[in-house]
């Protein structure tokens, strides 16, 4: 008998509802950046996670349509097991990770001897890699 295939990104899911970040009155993001890991910008507003910053989740969707700048809602997967796009510095399987360029994620650096003020900021642990693209993470 063999083990059966299991989705993994189908167990405990958590989704939450943000506003869009903007920039200069346009949105900071758009329908192509679906799927990809996300940052807390302001206060309940979510935008593209520049490098280094604390991972929020995953881009699930948006609301209305490219051009609707400051009336589009963001969908985020904040908590369960999902798949982002990966850059270097690579995670590795037992990982935790922070934002990396352009809507990726990337293995979190290594801290001295305390934490900074607020926390550590990586999150979640890698469950497993796809060589050099995606990995599946617990966002926990």
């Amino acid at each position: 008998m063999t083990v059966r295939d299991h989705n993994l990104e189908s167990i405990g899911e958590v989704f939450a509802t943000f506003k869009v970040a903007q920039d200069t009155g346009a949105d900071t993001l758009a329908d192509a950046d679906i799927g990809n890991a996300v940052t807390l910008t302001d206060d309940h507003e979510v935008g593209p996670g520049g490098d280094g910053d604390i991972l929020l989740g995953k881009l699930i969707d948006l609301t209305l349509e490219d051009g609707d700048d400051g009336d589009r809602l963001a969908t985020v997967q904040i908590a369960g097991v999902c798949t982002l796009p990966i850059t270097t510095t690579y995670p590795e399987v037992g990982n935790r990770v922070v934002c990396g360029a352009s809507g990726t994620i990337k293995q979190a650096p290594a801290l001295g001897g305390n934490d900074p003020a607020g926390g550590n900021i990586a999150r979640g642990t890698v469950l497993a890699v796809n060589g050099t693209t995606e990995c599946t993470i617990l966002l926990n």
